[in-house]
């Protein structure tokens, strides 16, 4: 065991680390009604906007093609955000169960997809955008959301492994 000053010294460490760690913002903590002008100048520009079904300005902040995370807020007729809501969680890609969805929304909603690519065949070929996101908090994954190509509106969605996090062994054989 470390004598007691290396101990206190190694303890001062942690508890400045973890206070340092608990002073970092987080767009999260962006109480409602904050001006978007201080919102930016806090975090930056958003990564994405749009203007939603009602005519609100919605901002997006995003890590995706690479990252798993995404932070949104609308932004009223003052220019103050609304609530800033985590978008890229199971709970949220559960809307997309409606099928009212098409790739506007679905852009205005979550931000730019990490990945698109088609699926299936010439005849019944789709799009399919895919989301990097923990599911369930947990598990390092992609939500695929398929779209029509006549209607360009969601036909089916759902989870599955994110091979940039998988161990590369898992895919030789």
């Amino acid at each position: 065991m470390p004598p007691a000053p290396a101990r206190l010294s190694r303890l001062g460490t942690i508890l400045a680390s973890c206070l340092i760690l608990a002073g970092c913002a987080s767009l999260v903590d962006v109480a409602p009604g904050t001006p978007l002008a201080e919102v930016q100048a806090r975090f930056g520009a958003p990564s994405f906007s749009c203007t939603t079904a009602n005519g609100q300005l919605r901002v997006i902040w995003t890590t995706q093609p690479n990252g798993q995370l995404a932070w949104g807020s609308n932004v009223d007729a003052a220019g103050r955000t609304e609530r800033m809501e985590p978008l890229l969680t199971s709970e949220r890609f559960r809307r997309l169960e409606t099928g009212v969805w098409n790739k506007d929304s679905v852009r205005c909603e979550f931000g730019p997809p990490a990945e698109i690519g088609p699926v299936g065949l010439p005849a019944s070929r789709q799009e399919v955008w895919s989301y990097r996101f923990k599911e369930n908090h947990v598990w390092n994954s992609l939500m695929h959301i398929y779209f029509d190509p006549h209607t360009e509106r969601v036909t089916r969605h759902h989870p599955g492994p994110d091979p940039m996090y998988e161990p590369l062994e898992f895919f030789v054989d």
